[in-house]
């Protein structure tokens, strides 16, 4: 979902988006990340309100195909990344991934069916989004960390809902497959929203602030 550097005022980094954002580590450095500046915040609100537009018919359309053809829902399982990865690929500041996620869960609860449980399902998806640049607090924005979520969260999820989808009964190709289809979902959905993060900045969205 190539950005802004994660601290104002700190080296620039190349378009693709696989140099250090910075090389300093003072708290004053890690201040500035930690701050959102109103455009900053007004495009995680257009990020989130998008997100929601995209994320509400596809959750009624999932929860409809649980039952009969799980592995088609479980190809529409990726979409609940995308908005956090445009949004962490496009501003490149920490948290905004998780921010853009409330905000579309948010606006997702009159509408989803599931009240304030949207909320918490866009933040559990969007924390896989954060955690590998958590992991180097923020200062590396390699396009491969972006796959990096996107692969953890296709193995994570299947396991956390095994019981939900009685993969216990299925052979084992079907499990296999149901990996298999989660997994492609979520890397597709990543290497999506990277592509769209990448227009919007060559359209002007999301310039150095």
């Amino acid at each position: 979902m190539s950005g802004t550097d994660a601290a104002d005022g700190l080296a620039s980094t190349d378009p693709a988006g696989d140099a250090p954002a910075a090389t300093g580590g003072s708290a004053s450095d890690a201040g500035r990340r930690l701050r959102f500046p109103t455009a900053i915040l007004l495009t995680c609100a257009a990020l989130g309100v998008a997100g929601a537009a995209l994320l509400a018919p596809m959750n009624w359309f999932s929860t409809l195909l649980t039952g009969p053809l799980p592995f088609v829902g479980m190809a529409l399982a990726g979409l609940w990344l995308l908005p956090s990865v445009i949004a962490l690929r496009l501003l490149r500041r920490p948290l905004v991934g998780l921010l853009v996620a409330l905000i579309a869960g948010l606006v997702l609860v009159p509408f989803s069916g599931y009240g304030f449980r949207s909320v918490l399902t866009n933040l559990w998806w969007a924390a896989f989004t954060e955690l590998p640049f958590l992991f180097v607090l923020w200062r590396y924005w390699g396009t491969w960390m972006h796959y990096l979520g996107a692969v953890a969260v296709g193995i994570v999820y299947p396991i956390s809902a095994w019981a939900w989808f009685d993969l216990g009964s299925m052979s084992l190709f079907a499990q296999i497959a149901f990996f298999a289809v989660t997994m492609a979902s979520c890397v597709g959905a990543t290497a999506l929203g990277i592509l769209i993060a990448d227009r919007l900045r060559k359209a002007g969205v999301g310039g150095r602030r």
